[in-house]
This record gives C-alpha cells, structure tokens and sequence, in this order.
C-alpha cells in the first residue's frame, strides 16, 4: 500500500459571484480549468495513523481537523465504517497557501482517491463526489479535476465549452489571500451581473479566441475587492499586463494568484523566466490548462 495521486492546481478563467443569500453563501458561475503543476499526496503503511506534510509551502499546513487532507480521511473512515488499518498520509505542498488555487480542495480530491484505491476500491467515483462536495465549495470540482462549469454554491457542475489547450504563466507575490476576508469586502459593493453566467461559446479553437471571450464577456468579481485588502496582488496583474506575451491577465477564485493566458509554450517560458528574474520573490510558474 504505497501509492501516490498528483492534486492539481484550479484556475478559475471567469469567476461572476452574486450577493449572500439567507444563509450567507454566495452564488457563482465560474468556467474553471486545471494545471499539469501541483500537490502530491502520497499514502504508506505505517505502524500507527499519521499525517505529515514536505515540501516548499509544507510547514503552512496544519496537521489538525482544520486541515482538508485530514478531514477528507474522516469523511471517509466515518463512509466505510468498521475498522481501518493504519496508515501514513503524506502531503507535498508545492502550492502557495490561500492563493485562488483550490489547492485544499484538491488536496483532499487526491486523498479520497488514494485512500479509496488503498482500502475500498469497489468504491465509485460517484460514491466519493458527495464526500469531495461536504468539504467545501470547490470540494466536488476539484475532485472532478477537468475543465468545467460551476455554478449555484460551486455545487452543481456542468460540461464546459470545449477547450484548445492553454497555456500559462501563474505568479503569486507571495501574500495569503483569505476567501473569507474577500466575500466580506466584496459584499460592500456587489457586482449588479451578479451570478449570471455569460453567453457560451460550444468551443474555442485557440488561445487567442478564448482569451477574447474572457475579455469581453467575463469577469472576476472578487480581483477588486482582493487587491483593496492586498496591494501587491494589482503589482503582479500590472507586471504582468505589461508583458507582450500576455493574452489576458486575470487573478484566480478569491486571489492572490494571477495567471496570463499566452499563445502557445514558448511565449509562456520566455514570460516565466523573464519574471522570475525581474521578481524572484514572487512565486512563478508556467503551467498548462486544461
């Protein structure tokens, strides 16, 4: 029982989010695409239960309940019942921490599966959603991990259009972007398209097309309200809307990651690198969506 699953990082392309309801959640409509960069959840025998983190952004990570890799084990022992045998859950955080990333939600998308192909593996992918969906808003998403569009509490999920391959630089600044704080700021001045999604194309042939869709009929509604609570998410979108390689520049769910969507590779690798060299306290990576 040593196995391995990769938990890749979310983007959202557009994000429309409405006023809190009765309840206080937030409706939205979001066309979100995953990356070939991200966390790495690994599972091992072990003498006795255990949860470790590594990697560059490990030591971030709590190793209580509060943590979603730990409570996506809960969810599932509390599904199987009975006795589990004991085990080492291990996660590498490549992912900057409350970066816009899903990375949480994707994190506890590879446990369920790991822990699933490790000890019940008549269990479906059906049978996990609904655990996936209990731990969060991006919970059954990230658990889907392919192109799609999100909408009512980030619940109900649909087919997106039909996607070229995208390629893409994403740049965090560093600086922790707290979902939480951002709704609260971004209740002060609701957007009037609210949760709305916009007219859907069936397909996009390129990166250029897709790129000006985006621009012209989407929006992130939570980019203004993240850069008043955090300056330095505005100096990464304007470093890199300055750039010849960006088709569009967008920040990523509730922040504080960026991405420019570029044509093809090579421009994506000469953006990264010329970044990486201007700010090398930025986190930069070049990724591709899909």
């Amino acid at each position: 029982m040593r196995l391995s699953a990769f938990a890749p990082a979310k983007v959202n392309l557009f994000l429309h989010v409405g006023g809190p309801d009765v309840e206080g959640y937030h409706p939205i409509s979001s066309l979100m695409v995953f990356a070939d960069i991200g966390d790495q959840v690994n599972i091992q025998p072990s003498d006795a239960p255990a949860f470790e983190t590594s990697g560059p952004f490990g030591r971030a990570i709590p190793d209580s309940g509060d943590n979603l890799v730990v409570r996506a084990a809960q969810v599932f022992h509390r599904r199987l019942g009975g006795p589990i045998p004991p085990y080492r859950l291990i996660l590498e955080k490549h992912l900057p921490i409350a970066a816009g990333l899903g990375g949480g939600s994707s994190d506890a998308g590879a446990a369920l599966r790991l822990l699933r192909d490790a000890l019940a593996p008549t269990l479906s992918d059906d049978d996990l959603e609904p655990l996936a969906a209990s731990l969060g808003a991006d919970g059954a998403a990230c658990f889907r991990a392919r192109a799609l569009i999100a909408e009512g509490r980030g619940e109900q999920l649909s087919s997106a259009p039909r996607l070229p391959e995208l390629n893409a630089v994403l740049v965090n600044p560093g600086a922790p972007s707290p979902t939480g704080a951002v709704y609260r700021a971004y209740d002060a001045g609701v957007h009037p398209g609210g949760a709305a999604p916009p007219p859907m194309p069936d397909h996009l042939e390129s990166a250029e097309e897709t790129a000006a869709w985006l621009a012209v009929a989407t929006r992130n509604d939570l980019e203004a309200p993240a850069v008043a609570l955090e300056p330095r998410i505005a100096e990464v979108l304007s470093a890199l809307r300055e750039e010849p390689e960006s088709l569009l520049v967008r920040m990523s769910g509730s922040g504080a990651t960026c991405f420019a969507l570029c044509a093809g590779d090579i421009e994506a690798e000469g953006l990264a690198e010329r970044l990486e060299a201007m700010r090398p306290d930025w986190w930069v990576r070049r990724c591709r969506l899909t």
